[in-house]
């Protein structure tokens, strides 16, 4: 039987129908697999299963001789070299459509818990220190309304701002192109970069990480931004130039962040930790128990496909 190596645990629903055709072999090990280890184990691998953590470069890819495919556990593979990948005959996948609404729903968490304070909130009660109704006690900051500005017009960020016409807000978005389906769907109106920042109240991230989008975000930008505004990242942490976001914080330039992802994850500037005004999460985006196994079932169907002779059904193209 083919081997395939799973450098991480991912859900069983996928690794137990790769079983049916495969002899598989998943690193369980409770820690992020190493270079080394990737090729060490996967050298003999027909297909790779990568987590989003995993550097596949092209020294990892030289050494997989007997591989056709890597299918990466992620909508994102910014961790790959794709280019170098398919130029060794190599099938790279991802796992599409399938996390969209899940990681939208996180975005919208995160407004909600920075806008309303929710997380200091329950913080306020668990220490003991609620004592009754006050009128001014954690005052946040209304939704409804409000300027909501989105960078990226794909799958997630028009799943995000469809949900933002139940706040009746004024919803302005930027990427490379204009989009009209984005605006269709969403009501969006299409916006050059420098007037969403100085207009939105809330700016929500989704967009890949690539050359463009690499500090899409650094001081220059949060001085445009209103100081009562607030920043979501659900995209790729070095969206954002952290240093600057948490300079920007303590000086008040913009009122706050909710973070899912991070420059340097999973290391997190410590700062940030004692923020109040910051709500920080582990790179949950797509942490739904349906969502999770859909794309354990999606990285091993595109595996089965590929070994069938078949093209994947998620392929990633240079």
């Amino acid at each position: 039987m083919k081997k395939i190596f799973v450098t991480g645990k991912i859900p069983e629903t996928g690794i137990n129908l790769l079983k049916e055709y495969f002899d598989v072999e998943v690193f369980s090990q409770d820690r992020a697999i190493t270079k080394e280890e990737i090729i060490k184990f996967g050298k003999d691998a027909f297909g790779i299963i990568s987590l989003l953590r995993d550097k596949i470069d092209s020294e990892v890819i030289d050494n997989l001789k007997e591989c056709k495919i890597i299918a990466n556990y992620a909508v994102g593979y910014n961790n790959i070299d794709v280019k170098y990948a398919l130029s060794k005959g190599i099938y790279v996948t991802n796992t599409p459509d399938i996390l969209t609404e899940t990681t939208a729903e996180l975005a919208w968490g995160l407004l909600f818990a920075i806008a309303r304070r929710i997380v200091e909130g329950d913080k306020f009660v668990r220490e003991g220190k609620f004592k009754g109704w006050e009128s001014e006690l954690l005052l946040g900051t209304d939704i409804y309304g409000k300027t909501l500005g989105i960078v990226g017009s794909g799958r997630i960020a028009t799943a995000f701002a469809e949900k933002a016409k139940v706040f009746n807000m004024d919803i302005l978005y930027y990427s490379r192109h204009r989009n009209k389906e984005f605006e269709k769907n969403t009501g969006g109106h299409y916006s050059d970069l420098e007037t969403l920042i100085s207009k939105a109240d809330f700016i929500s991230l989704h967009v890949p990480l690539n050359d463009e989008s690499y500090h899409m975000f650094t001081l220059k930008e949060f001085k445009k931004m209103k100081n009562t505004a607030f920043l979501i990242n659900t995209a790729r942490g070095a969206v954002i130039k952290e240093d600057d976001l948490v300079f920007a914080l303590k000086k008040g330039l913009i009122a706050g962040a909710g973070l899912d992802v991070y420059e340097f994850e999973p290391e997190v500037m410590e700062d940030l930790k004692y923020m109040d005004n910051v709500v920080l999460t582990p790179h949950i985006g797509s942490a739904s128990t349906e969502t999770r196994d859909a794309m354990s079932m999606l990285v091993a169907k595109n595996v089965i496909n590929v070994s069938s002779g078949k093209k994947p059904l998620t392929p990633v193209k240079n």
